[in-house]
């Protein structure tokens, strides 16, 4: 997923992330309702690096695999407890499940 955000960038990130695996990241990451449709790839590769300590600053470069294995399990980094995607992922598909559950406002 790493090398392939470098290659296609603009691919939507759906060809390696469930449906309510990209809409958890997104709503995790952004603090904000999902959107409709999948956020292009390298926006996705991203941000489950930024969950496993990709800081994403000017001279940072793109993520690389340690980040996102990181981000894609959950793991203490710098000796804080981070959340990986699938336990994001994981609470988002109980929260849909619930018989009063809002996923938009």
């Amino acid at each position: 997923m790493t090398e392939q955000g470098r290659e296609t960038p603009d691919a939507p990130c759906d060809i390696f992330l469930e449906e309510d695996e990209w809409k958890a990241l997104c709503a995790y990451v952004k603090k904000e309702s999902p959107p409709d449709k999948p956020p292009p790839l390298r926006e996705a590769v991203r941000m489950i690096a930024s969950l496993g300590g990709f800081l994403g600053r000017k001279g940072d470069g793109e993520p690389g695999t340690t980040t996102m294995w990181r981000g894609l399990q959950h793991l203490p980094v710098r000796a804080r407890t981070q959340t990986g995607l699938q336990d994001i992922a994981t609470g988002f598909a109980l929260f849909k499940s619930l018989p009063n559950a809002r996923v938009s406002p």
